[in-house]
């Protein structure tokens, strides 16, 4: 991201003004308001004010803030940032209007104008700017970030025919991400703070006690009201006062009924929780999360939006790490997606951008010296017979091959194990690569099991894909390779194949998404990272 010191500079200018600052020396000849403009924006240091520059050079120096009208109508825009999980405080929505009154009041001099000029339109280009690539940049907060950040992309020419028109709603729409996923975000930001507004949800009591189908208490009414809040359940006739105009459903809201069961169920679903329809306690402590928690992870979840939502290319493969989803955006315009298992939290899979290039079928699996070390040794040093019942082979580090029972396991020295192919290789029958420092891949398992679980950070990092064969094919057949990925195994030859062309993947982390319905899942935080973001978006920007 762009340092903020021009931004800084300027705002101290406009506050210094609210405090009665003289008017800068070698002012220009009063009324002269193009000219002082010009002036500052000279004077600017190399390097710093390019958006600035760019604008004014649009419209040829003119200024932009002079009606009371067009400032009150920006101050007003700005307010919207609210519903993309801005704050409108940050771009001084509240100062604007009696800032530029205090100018027309005091009859100001072109010198207060210009500075008042230049503040106004740096806060005008942050927030386009924060809008199209995010408030934040992600290297400070993620300090594993390793996908490229492209510089925002501001048609100054635009941007001035919406000053001059006073359109800035419709200059905030167009540089916000144009993808479904973000506005179905916005929309669930709205939606949640409505129910804040409206109080919130009631909490279930916290007690060890399972509510279940079937079951008739005081706190299967609470759950009801919990889920009527949140949209999963009609009301019952006993809520009439807290919803009211609500469709009624049946007589008795203490009764654990099927309608009820189906809304757990649903809950359950959108929250990645095991979908049995009992409210046990780790579907009781997600029922039991603030309404304000839920908008503070949409708000986190907007801004990771803004960071990788532009640009996409045509087609793509996304591995959504917290969400266990891969999807593979086809060039024809479809789209195939799968259940993975990621890494597990003290093995965590990276965010990353890359090009898928090759794969390997029928792979050998060296064991990584992390794994080797903390997995892998313990078992063999219990068990030498491990090696041979996972199919494993001892190696040195030119490839010779060592007997298993010679080795001190307690002291292996450098060793390498590398299992052979076959039905029990940890690679399954096919890796799907991309070049990364983090050595992660795509790639099948024999463990399929692990694919059932609602949650599934399992792996060392890497990411077990479910039906990968049919990935693999798509994969062959969308970038004109002409290879038979069933063929290729059938031969039991182990190779690298390559791609007809690269497919582009990215590797990113949401905890909150919308699903294929538009409706919003949230994901457990299972790297921990949404805190970390959220104490820097609240973060005020300084001046």
């Amino acid at each position: 991201m762009r340092p903020f010191v021009t931004i800084l500079a300027i705002l101290a200018l406009m506050l210094s003004m609210s405090v009665g600052a003289q008017e800068a020396p070698r002012e220009a000849p009063r009324g002269d308001l193009k000219a002082e403009i010009a002036r500052l924006l000279a004077e600017m240091p190399a390097g710093e004010g390019a958006e600035l520059r760019g604008f004014y050079a649009a419209r040829d120096h003119r200024a932009a803030w002079g009606e009371r009208q067009r400032v009150a109508a920006f101050a007003e825009a700005l307010e919207t940032l609210e519903s993309d999980g801005l704050d409108p405080r940050d771009y001084r929505a509240d100062r604007l209007v009696a800032e530029h009154r205090r100018l027309q009041e005091a009859n100001a001099g072109p010198a207060e104008q210009a500075r008042f000029e230049l503040a106004t339109s740096t806060l005008l280009l942050n927030a386009l700017r924060h809008l199209q690539r995010g408030r934040l940049d992600p290297r400070a907060v993620d300090p594993q970030w390793e996908i490229p950040l492209e510089p925002a992309r501001l048609d100054f020419e635009a941007i001035s025919r919406a000053v001059d028109g006073q359109r800035f709603e419709q200059a905030f729409g167009e540089a916000r991400p144009a993808y479904a996923p973000y506005e179905r975000l916005r929309s669930g930001l709205a939606r949640y703070r409505n129910i804040e507004r409206l109080g919130g949800w009631p909490g279930l009591p916290d007690t060890p006690r399972v509510l279940r189908a079937g079951d008739v208490d005081d706190a299967v009414a609470q759950l009801r009201r919990r889920l009527a809040m949140e949209g999963e359940l009609e009301v019952m006739a006993a809520d009439t006062d807290a919803f009211p105009g609500a469709e009624l459903q049946s007589p008795d809201p203490r009764r654990f009924d099927t309608a009820l069961e189906a809304a757990v169920k649903r809950f359950q679903r959108r929250h990645l929780l095991e979908v049995d329809g009992v409210v046990g306690p780790p579907t009781r402590a997600a029922l039991n999360v603030p309404v304000a928690a839920r908008i503070d992870q949409i708000r986190v979840n907007l801004e990771r939006a803004r960071w990788l939502l532009h640009g996409l290319p045509e087609a793509f493969v996304l591995v959504d790490i917290a969400g266990y989803r891969l999807s593979y955006f086809r060039p024809n315009g479809e789209i195939w997606q799968s259940r993975i298992v990621v890494g597990q939290p003290y093995r965590r899979t990276p965010s990353l951008r890359s090009e898928i290039t090759h794969m390997t079928v029928n792979p050998t699996w060296t064991v990584p010296p992390t794994i080797l070390r903390e997995d892998v040794l313990p078992r063999v040093r219990r068990d030498p017979s491990y090696l041979q019942s996972q199919n494993m082979r001892v190696l040195t580090p030119s490839g010779q091959r060592l007997d298993p029972w010679q080795v001190d396991w307690y002291n292996p020295g450098n060793v390498m194990i590398r299992q052979d192919p076959g039905p029990q290789n940890a690679l399954g029958q096919v890796v799907i690569r991309f070049p990364n420092d983090h050595l992660v891949y795509l790639h099948d398992t024999p463990a399929q099991g692990l694919f059932a679980r609602e949650q599934r950070a399992f792996s060392s990092g890497c990411i077990r894909v479910e039906g990968v064969l049919a990935f693999a094919q798509l994969l062959f057949d969308d970038t004109g390779s002409g290879q038979d990925v069933r063929a290729l195994i059938a031969s039991g030859q182990t190779r690298n194949v390559s791609l007809g062309r690269p497919m582009p993947v990215i590797l990113h982390y949401w905890t909150v998404h919308p699903d294929e319905n538009g409706q919003l899942v949230f994901r457990p935080d299972i790297y921990e990272r949404d805190d970390a973001l959220l104490r820097a978006l609240d973060r005020p920007l300084a001046l």
